[in-house]
């Protein structure tokens, strides 16, 4: 896997603000079948910190309704990232 295909976008939400203020914790939607070590490897390289630990979950989808017809979303896998403190990551900051 290459190291943007395991990244997908980061989550910014009042949450992941709280944990990245208080904990030094970044949130990221990433591919589904990604392990922890890639995660670790591909935020390291992308963003150039050092990474403490990585958490992931896979997030199932929800159903969807559109009038008569009704789907589903599909499931998704969510990493809660811890970097060193000190260290900052940028490009979610300024989001």
């Amino acid at each position: 896997m290459e190291l943007r295909d395991v990244i997908i976008k980061p989550i910014v939400t009042e949450k992941s603000s709280f944990l990245r203020e208080k904990e030094n914790k970044y949130v990221f939607k990433v591919a589904k079948k990604a392990t922890k070590g890639q995660i670790k490897e591909a935020v390291q390289k992308l963003f150039k910190v050092e990474v403490l630990g990585v958490h992931t979950a896979i997030i199932p989808g929800k159903e969807k309704r559109m009038g008569a017809h009704a789907g589903m979303r599909p499931d998704w896998k969510k990493a809660i990232v811890a970097i060193k403190k000190g260290q900052e990551i940028k490009v979610i900051e300024e989001v």
